[in-house]
């Protein structure tokens, strides 16, 4: 399989892929074409652990990896987790919660980035890359700490991940700030998350940078989600779920059913968009955001806008204006025109606004929809179903919540099996969630996990409880303009 970019130029084996993480022209890497996962080897695949059905769907696109060796990393990989890496939960008749945050830092990011680091060192292996890997990471909460706990004390790997000052939780941040490794740096950035992400990818595009860095016998990768080996992975529990709705025998082989997704980037969503693509009986794909509404106001207008307020809420995640994955999706709707979508990304970054024609949104509306929650909303939806149902959730599963509510109240007889795809665990947020489920307000983050624990019984995970008592090593936050001198500074 090749893999070409969104903005032209050669096409790339998928090891090239994934070793470069952007293409030259500052273009996203897609496949060529979307293989089939046929009927048969979906009864196939009904058997099988996780970590084999990964590895089957991996090795549709990755098809110059070795087939045995990607089990095996996938074996590795998800023995990590704790128990099934990807449960499904049964909420509701009709709706379940697929938990992706049974990984080691407690959210859906790990379901991809314990996978990446072999993805990479492989990649740079039937690349025949010697240099040493250089990673650099945008965060808005949990990719950073995903990315800081895969690739620590890496061989030929070093890692620096950059979030917003004041844009993520109090345990996202001490997550990232005490990470251990000898190979890790964290640094802070006065600005919000599309601060980080614009200058990070202004690094990757800026052929003096990458010169500069090459001198250093450096070269440059990424494991936020504009990588495809980061959005690669994401495409399997689409299929896991769907295959374990058939096993539990809640629907049967080939019955559409619908995800509702909460997503900032993008990269989530698109994962589920790609499993469509190559035969999963998806009917709809419900968009959820916060009160930073932007994609839900692109999927009802096809205008895409940035010049408007930005928010910080209680899912910091999703507090996100620029979403780089929409730029794969662009690039489908628009008959892969790589000069229009160049074209619309530079609007992005011009005018900071696109618009797509009637026609585009047409089709996007054929499959997806969008809906949001302002904050009132998101702990609505949290409250009612732990009063209803015993089950407490994250802010970003419960903008989730919301949006798959009103989806309900809008289309009363609609009895498509509906999974909303429920992205961190509750104690990475503990005093929002306490306020949501109990009203309670407190200041500390560990008296809130303690006292949800209490309100709840569900079990703390150990290794946010340790976080307590663990010394921060990055405390350094600086302007966006100076993340290069940062990189420079790390490398020595």
């Amino acid at each position: 399989m090749k893999f070409i970019s969104t903005r032209g130029g050669a096409a790339v084996t998928g090891a090239q892929a994934i070793v470069r993480g952007l293409s030259p022209e500052g273009g996203l890497f897609v496949p060529e074409n979307f293989p089939a996962v046929t009927g048969a080897e979906m009864e196939e695949m009904l058997s099988m652990s996780y970590p084999e059905r990964a590895a089957r769907i991996l090795l549709k696109y990755l098809d110059d990896y070795d087939g045995d060796e990607l089990l095996s990393a996938c074996e590795k990989a998800y023995a990590k987790f704790d128990g099934d890496p990807a449960p499904l939960v049964r909420i509701d008749e009709g709706v379940y919660m697929l938990e992706l945050w049974h990984g080691p830092t407690c959210a859906f990011k790990d379901m991809a980035l314990t996978l990446l680091p072999y993805l990479l060192r492989k990649g740079c292996d039937i690349c025949g890359i010697k240099e040493e890997i250089l990673i650099l990471v945008a965060t808005s909460g949990d990719t950073g700490k995903a990315a800081l706990e895969g690739f620590k004390d890496a061989d030929g790997i070093k890692i620096t991940v950059f979030y917003p000052s004041e844009g993520v939780s109090k345990m996202q941040k001490l997550q990232m700030c005490t990470q251990d490794g000898s190979n890790v740096n964290v640094v802070a950035v006065k600005g919000n998350f599309d601060d980080c992400q614009t200058a990070v990818k202004e690094i990757f595009s800026s052929a003096e940078k990458v010169k500069a860095l090459k001198q250093k016998n450096v070269v440059l990768s990424s494991a936020n989600s504009i990588n495809f080996g980061r959005l690669a992975p994401q495409i399997a529990y689409y299929f896991s779920a769907y295959l374990d709705l058939v096993s539990s025998e809640q629907i049967t082989m080939g019955e559409e059913i619908d995800f509702t997704v909460p997503t900032g980037n993008f990269g989530n969503i698109l994962a589920a968009y790609y499993a469509k693509q190559m035969g999963l009986p998806v009917r709809r794909l419900h968009c959820a955001s916060n009160e930073n509404r932007i994609l839900a106001d692109f999927l009802a207008t096809g205008v895409y806008d940035v010049n408007r307020e930005f928010y910080k809420t209680t899912s910091p995640s999703m507090d996100i204006l620029v979403s780089s994955n929409l730029e794969r999706l662009l690039f489908e709707i628009s008959g892969r025109d790589e000069k229009l979508t160049a074209s619309r990304m530079n609007d992005l970054k011009t005018h900071g606004k696109y618009v797509i024609s009637e026609g585009e949104l047409q089709k996007i509306q054929q499959t997806f929809d969008g809906g949001y929650a302002d904050e009132e909303g998101c702990v609505e939806a949290m409250y009612d179903v732990f009063v209803d149902v015993g089950y407490t959730m994250d802010t970003h599963t419960g903008c989730a919540m919301k949006v798959a509510v009103d989806w309900f109240e809008k289309h009363k007889k609609d009895e498509t099996k509906m999974v909303i795809v429920s992205t961190a665990n509750p104690y990475k947020f503990p005093q929002d969630v306490l306020y949501a489920v109990t009203g309670n307000d407190v200041k500390d983050s560990f008296k809130g996990i303690k006292r949800l624990h209490a309100a709840t019984a569900m079990a703390v995970p150990k290794c946010l409880k340790e976080l307590k008592d663990k010394p921060a090593r990055f405390t350094k936050s600086v302007d966006a303009k100076k993340l290069f001198d940062e990189i420079t500074g790390f490398l020595g």
